[in-house]
């Protein structure tokens, strides 16, 4: 019996996910990855001893990497070692206060006592219910392809919608519970994953704040690669050929079907594609004009989440007062993220993020040695330069040495940054962001780039710009959910 051909584009943990998903299913897969190695946005790269992911760096719902790979008779376990941190995290405030947040949660409830009087059981109710959004939420919404409203036609469905406070914003309801500046700031961290203003984001999304809080944090010893790579392993294991350094260059079709596709390396056929990479590149430059889902029109009008200005850095010395991530909350962010969103342009005083893995992984950095990832989340579409860039880098490693009491500059042994020009340049970014389209209430399930194409029968997308979203977990069930649909449709 002849097998159906897929054809995989790109190779980040959606792309790895469908293809997977498709071999299981029957269908003989090729990857295409434009880039040397696959990973996408989560690639990792080794200088002067130190070992960077380029991407992700925080590990939550292990429940649903647990469940990926219980799909095909495997367990995490067999792929590499998870370590939950605790403290999971620390925020750090003006001044130089930081806050722990503890991993267990009745130290956890004690902190919020600390701070505001019994906000500690509110904090347990709080959770209570959004516990119920994250079993409904990642075990239900998010497997729903988004291509008819008849999927959530159920009344049971119907019921749990309303309940999960679908039409309620994120910072209403955080609100509801909490008054402290700290305790408000806390709640809405999480969000910021997904892109868009806690006034703006439905207070759905408080299943982040169970994810984080009761799920806990965790780590992948040797890197959040080591996902990378379990996901590569157990697609050659499956069959799945991965092709690097193949970049697709135009999607050829004739009347309703792809004939073939075109790389910098030759023609592939296949039954059907799926499409993994950039969805608006794809849209615009790989199709012709009769076969595009969306007009310019319609692009221009989403509403992305942020791009990220990137800093690798390598320090030959232990820094004192971080732990493996640190959120510096030490100015006033308010207006920042405002202004991603409402008024691009570059910050004044931007929050950042630090993650030293070097505290968790000795495998990482060299003895006696830091390794150091920096974020700062910025709009997307913004020209960047060197002396951006620098700019930067000098404001915000003068906030690290106020905070820990160190000299930093002159021990710095490797540097590299990323940003926007970088995004667009190895994937094809639209606008250059880092984190796909926002999750706001107009931008949610069958509002959302559809997974189909129109005009095309053997088209198919996913990842960060289709359903369900941005973030690892999502991508990855992203993958589940095309496959079944490409399953479903050539069966």
């Amino acid at each position: 019996m002849n097998r159906k051909k897929a054809l995989v584009i790109g190779s980040g943990f959606a792309g790895l996910s469908a293809a997977i998903n498709l071999a299981d299913k029957g269908f003989s897969v090729t990857i295409l990855e434009k880039n040397n190695s696959i990973g996408g946005r989560a690639r990792q790269f080794t200088e002067s001893g130190f070992t960077f992911d380029m991407g992700p760096s925080w590990y939550w719902m292990p429940d649903v990497f647990e469940s990926f790979f219980n799909r095909f008779g495997k367990s995490v376990s067999d792929y590499y070692e998870l370590i939950r941190l605790d403290p999971s995290y620390q925020v750090i405030y003006e001044g130089g206060q930081a806050m722990p947040i503890p991993a267990k949660m009745d130290a956890l409830k004690k902190l919020f006592d600390s701070l505001e009087e019994g906000a500690g059981d509110r904090l347990e109710a709080f959770l209570r219910q959004a516990a119920y959004k994250y079993e409904v939420g990642i075990n239900q919404l998010v497997y729903k392809p988004g291509r008819s409203l008849k999927e959530f036609a159920s009344l049971k469905l119907l019921f749990d919608v309303v309940r999960m406070d679908v039409f309620q914003s994120m910072a209403r309801h955080v609100r509801k519970y909490f008054k402290h500046p700290k305790l408000v700031q806390l709640m809405e961290f999480p969000v910021l994953f997904l892109g868009a203003l806690p006034q703006n984001t439905p207070a759905l999304y408080s299943l982040m704040n169970y994810a984080d809080m009761a799920l806990g944090t965790w780590y992948p010893k040797g890197g959040m690669y080591k996902i990378v790579e379990a996901l590569g392993s157990l697609a050659s294991e499956l069959g799945v050929e991965i092709k690097t350094d193949y970049e697709v260059t135009s999607i050829v079709s004739h009347g309703q079907k792809i004939t073939h596709v075109e790389t910098n390396k030759g023609n592939f056929q296949a039954d059907v594609v799926v499409a993994g990479a950039d969805y608006h590149h794809v849209d615009t430059q790989l199709l012709n004009d009769s076969t595009r889902n969306y007009s310019d029109k319609y692009w221009d009008k989403r509403v992305l989440a942020p791009s990220s200005l990137l800093y690798y850095v390598g320090l030959d010395k232990k820094l004192e007062g971080l732990l493996h991530h640190n959120l510096f909350f030490d100015t006033d962010f308010s207006p920042h993220a405002h202004h991603i969103y409402t008024n691009p342009q570059w910050p004044e005083k931007p929050l950042f993020y630090a993650s030293v893995t070097s505290k968790t992984d000795e495998t990482v950095a060299p003895e006696g040695c830091e390794n150091l990832f920096l974020l700062i989340p910025v709009a997307p579409g913004l020209q960047d330069t060197d002396t951006i860039r620098e700019h930067y880098f000098e404001l915000i490693l003068k906030r690290m040495e106020d905070y820990c009491g160190q000299t930093l500059a002159e021990h710095i042994v490797y540097k590299r940054s990323f940003a926007h020009t970088d995004f667009v340049n190895d994937y094809h970014s639209f606008k250059g962001n880092a984190y796909g389209l926002a999750n706001t209430l107009r931008q949610t399930a069958i509002l959302k780039p559809a997974l189909k194409n129109k005009h095309l029968k053997n088209l198919y997308y996913t990842g960060q710009l289709t359903v369900p979203g941005p973030g690892v977990p999502p991508s990855l069930i992203s993958g589940i959910v095309v496959a079944n649909e490409v399953a479903k449709d050539f069966s």
